[in-house]
């Protein structure tokens, strides 16, 4: 996300527990006063809820298989996924050790939903956030850039557009 707003960002594949560094706790620990300035997503990384009926690419739902089959909906009015939409789930990305997968395991998992190197993926999760896992998840395999639905399913099933239940669209 920092990255595409033009900031220097990196990850810490496996997050925290993944730093062999020394770390610091403690009030007496202090801080660089640092800057930083807010950039608006660039547009063309962006899908609004307008686009989604006539998208020509891959639309992707980050979300557990449950959410998208339709099991069970913990936040939204209704359960569910965008007709269409192809399930990838973004917790599958990672390990047993909270790392990503190599990079040609990650390529098998986004070609078995249909995704191939240059398409055009949009990527929307429950409210726009672990979608940015699957463009990150996209990046690191070597097939591109995706975009964000931000909005997400929380937008989409707050409108009279069809839903879809089940393993596939």
């Amino acid at each position: 996300m920092l990255r595409i707003t033009g900031h220097d960002a990196a990850v810490l594949d496996g997050g925290l527990a993944a730093w062999s560094g020394p770390l610091e706790s403690g009030r007496g620990s202090v801080v660089p006063e640092g800057s930083f300035t807010a950039a608006p997503w660039p547009r063309e990384r962006l899908v609004e809820i307008e686009e989604i009926d006539d998208l020509d690419g891959v639309l992707v739902d980050a979300r557990a298989r449950e959410r998208y089959r339709g099991d069970l909906e913990p936040v939204d009015r209704h359960a569910g996924h965008i007709p269409g939409a192809r399930n990838l789930p973004c917790r599958e990305n990672l390990g047993p050790d909270a790392t990503f997968l190599p990079a040609a395991e990650l390529r098998r998992r986004f070609e078995a939903v249909g995704v191939r190197s240059g398409d055009d993926l949009v990527s929307y999760c429950g409210s726009g956030v672990t979608a940015c896992h699957n463009l990150l998840a996209l990046e690191h395999a070597g097939l591109g850039v995706g975009r964000l639905f931000p909005g997400s399913w929380s937008q989409y099933s707050h409108t009279a557009r069809p839903a879809a239940t089940g393993e596939t669209s």
